[in-house]
């Protein structure tokens, strides 16, 4: 983000941006909102600019108008997968280094970029050193009463930073998905692949409530759970298969009686993969008896096209969605990333009533490590690269900074047109305020108006930027 603020205005007569040591007839005048841009050339990266009311008119190439009166869903945040390889890296850092960084992560300053939701594995995911659960047993034993259950993993690195994090911000949401059950529960013994017995589904049930309790005995609320990462992807390792009508039965007769016997208040999410099947969420609540425990639904978009995601909120819109993971794969290509995760998640999550966009994931080293062997991503790039204490900024670093910065939970998505190949997304924010993000998909720089009630704003656009608009 850049530390140096860039005043800006408009000449009335082109349209054109001009720098105020130029353009002295607005030198006067207030400025009526602040936009915060990106260029695909990484000329500006996140880079404030103050907008100042424009004298005479000329027609846009774009006019968007916001309308705060049509609400849609409320938005929970936008943030990252906190895996254990990220809080390993980050937990290595000086503690001088390490508690600047979370500032910059997790706070709302200036110079912050307001990170305000997690998703953590429950037990490793393919991004740990090695597969492991709260449960490992030596191979033909078992543990039916879970009294080896034991949080040691996390209490290494994972736990340390999340405390670190919520001093920072104890609002912070978040989220926990299993990538296995212990190996002992599967049909095949195996961290990577097979399916849970029938015979553990109970205590699976069990497993998860031992896992919030645990949580919870360090202070960590856990908001929601999803109940398998990538149900339809056996051979990540750890990893499960778990089909549509399993899911339900685990949930209706065991996950969510399990949590009602305890009065367990987190949110039960389901499906939590590609958007190429609505069909998998759709079959669990379209069974009423699954459905009464479910608060919504997961997508990644490795397959599908994002708009499919509206299709199980029409069937079901008493329930929620959320987006919940998208990789970036090493080395990235800024210009692509950026323009492609902006207007799939960031407008196209939003947009198709996702209470929250995630990208995977927080942090990883020069060399996307750690990871697992038999099936762990070996180029995933963090939005961090985190090497000793110096820290590089990918791009999805900047994909949920122009989002998280601005649109803080609680903000209701707005009605907005598109025109243009002007890609865009607005929400109204609980202080009263409307932040847009907008996706100039031309090649060449526009002009754009923007209309709120009796506002107008005029700004302009390089081509293929993108920029927050909050006013």
């Amino acid at each position: 983000m850049s530390k140096s603020l860039r005043f800006i205005c408009y000449c009335y007569t082109c349209l054109v941006l001009l720098s105020c040591i130029s353009c002295k007839q607005n030198a006067d005048k207030v400025p009526i909102a602040t936009l915060y841009v990106t260029t695909l050339d990484k000329q500006k990266l996140l880079e404030e600019e103050l907008v100042y009311p424009l004298r005479g008119t000329k027609k846009a190439d774009a006019t968007i108008i916001i309308d705060t009166s049509t609400t849609y869903q409320v938005m929970d945040g936008f943030g990252y997968t906190l895996t254990g390889g990220s809080a390993l890296h980050i937990m290595n850092m000086s503690s001088s280094s390490r508690e600047k960084l979370l500032k910059e992560l997790f706070g709302t300053g200036k110079n912050a970029i307001g990170v305000s939701y997690l998703r953590l594995s429950i037990g490793s995911s393919d991004l740990n050193k090695r597969p492991w659960s709260y449960n490992d047993l030596p191979k033909g034993e078992t543990d039916i009463p879970l009294e080896r259950f034991s949080l040691a993993e996390d209490t290494l690195h994972v736990l340390p930073i999340l405390k670190e994090i919520l001093k920072i911000a104890p609002d912070m949401k978040l989220m926990g998905s299993p990538w296995s059950p212990p190996h002992w529960m599967k049909d095949n013994d195996d961290t990577r692949g097979g399916s849970l017995k029938e015979e553990y589904h109970d205590v699976y049930a069990r497993y998860f409530v031992k896992y919030l309790n645990a949580m919870k005995g360090h202070g960590i609320t856990i908001d929601a759970v999803t109940v398998q990462n990538e149900p339809l992807h056996p051979g990540n390792n750890p990893s499960l298969l778990m089909l549509a009508e399993q899911q339900a039965a685990f949930v209706k007769n065991h996950l969510g009686p399990a949590f009602e016997k305890k009065a367990i208040k987190t949110k039960i999410i389901i499906y939590d993969h590609n958007a190429d099947r609505p069909d998998y969420p759709i079959t669990i609540l379209n069974d009423t008896l699954a459905a009464k425990y479910v608060d919504g639904s997961a997508f990644h978009l490795y397959n599908g096209s994002i708009g499919a995601l509206s299709l199980v909120h029409e069937a079901h819109p008493d329930k929620h969605l959320y987006f919940t993971e998208q990789w970036i794969g090493a080395p990235g290509n800024f210009a692509e990333d950026i323009t492609w995760h902006t207007e799939n998640l960031i407008i196209g999550a939003s947009r198709n009533w996702c209470k929250t966009v995630l990208e995977w994931n927080l942090a990883a080293d020069e060399n996307q490590k750690p990871h697992t062997d038999r099936g762990g991503c070996t180029s995933c790039l963090g939005a961090l690269t985190i090497t000793g204490d110096s820290v590089t900024r990918n791009p999805a670093y900047y994909i949920i900074a122009h989002a998280s910065k601005f649109v803080r939970p609680g903000s209701f998505r707005v009605a907005s047109n598109m025109e243009g190949n002007i890609l865009n997304v607005a929400f109204k924010t609980p202080e009263g305020k409307v932040a847009a993000i907008f996706l100039n998909k031309n090649n060449k720089d526009k002009s754009i108006t923007v209309k709120l009630e009796e506002k107008v704003i005029h700004i302009r656009l390089k081509a293929g930027a993108v920029a927050s608009l909050l006013f």
